[in-house]
C-alpha cells in the first residue's frame, strides 16, 4: 500500500518583511521540498515562496486557493495529492494555519482520512500580542471579529469585559484594518476606565506598536491604527 503524503502547516510572515528573519530554517526547507499547496491568496502565496526559495520553478507549483469563497465540497479535492503519497503545504494569508484561518476545515478532513499533519513554528499574532500584553496568560480567548451593528458592539464588549472580571481571562479580538480606529474610539467609550487595553499592532514589523494601558490613560493617547493589522486585549482585573 503507498504511504501517504504528510500535511505540512506552514507558517508565513505577518506582513512586509525578509521572511528569514521571523520564519525558522525547517520552514525554507519544507519549501524547498514541496510543490504541492493550499493557500489563501495564490499571489502572495507565490511572491513568498520566491523569496524564500528564489530558485524553484514557478511553473511547477501546484497551488488550490482555499478562502471565503471556495465551496465546501473543493475541500476534499485539494487535500487528494496526499492521498497518493504527495507532501502538501497548507499556508494562511498571514501568520499560522488553521488559527483564525480557513485552513482548519482541511486540517480537519486530513485528520479523518489518517493524514500526518506537521504544524511548523512560526508566528501567532494572537500568541505574540499575549506574551506582549502583560495579562493573563494563564487565561484567554480569542474572539475574531466583534459584530458589526453598533448596538451588538457594544453589548459584545461589556459581555467581553465581564468575561474577564468574572474569569479572570483575557479577551483577544480583531477587526478589519480600515477600522480599527473606529473600533479603538469605541472601547475607550464602552469600557470601564480601569479596565486594561493592549493594542498589539504590526507585531514583527519594523512599525511595531505594543501598548498596554488602563482605559481611562488611552484617552490620553493619539495612535493611528488604520490599516495596520492589529490585536486588542482587554482584561477587567479583580
Amino acid at each position: 500500500m503507498k504511504a501517504l503524503g504528510k500535511l505540512y502547516l506552514i507558517p508565513v510572515t505577518l506582513g512586509e518583511c525578509d521572511p528569514l528573519d521571523v520564519l525558522p530554517q525547517m520552514v525554507k526547507r519544507t519549501i524547498e521540498l514541496i510543490d504541492h499547496y493550499i493557500v489563501e491568496n495564490e499571489k502572495d502565496a507565490r511572491r513568498l515562496i520566491k523569496s524564500i526559495h528564489p530558485e524553484k520553478v514557478q511553473a511547477n507549483l501546484h497551488l488550490s486557493s482555499l478562502n471565503k469563497h471556495t465551496e465546501i465540497s473543493e475541500h476534499s479535492k485539494m487535500i487528494q495529492p496526499c492521498l497518493e503519497g504527495v507532501n502538501i503545504g497548507l499556508m494562511s494569508d498571514a501568520g499560522c494555519p488553521g488559527v483564525a484561518d480557513p485552513g482548519a476545515d482541511i486540517i480537519k478532513i486530513a485528520h479523518e482520512k489518517g493524514i500526518q499533519v506537521i504544524p511548523l513554528v512560526g508566528p501567532s499574532s494572537i500568541l505574540m500580542a499575549m506574551m506582549g500584553s502583560g495579562m493573563n496568560g494563564q487565561s484567554f480567548a480569542f474572539n475574531g471579529y466583534l459584530p458589526i451593528d453598533k448596538s451588538d458592539k457594544k453589548a459584545a464588549i461589556k459581555n467581553f469585559e465581564k468575561l474577564s472580571y468574572d474569569k479572570n481571562q483575557s479577551q483577544l479580538f480583531i477587526e478589519t484594518p480600515y477600522r480599527n480606529n473606529k473600533l479603538l474610539e469605541d472601547l475607550l467609550q464602552v469600557l470601564h476606565p480601569n479596565t486594561h487595553l493592549c493594542v498589539a499592532c504590526d507585531i514583527t514589523l519594523p512599525n511595531e506598536y505594543i501598548k498596554t494601558f488602563r482605559v481611562a490613560d488611552w484617552k490620553k493617547i493619539k495612535v493611528d491604527l488604520h490599516n495596520r493589522p492589529t490585536i486588542f486585549v482587554i482584561h477587567k482585573f479583580n
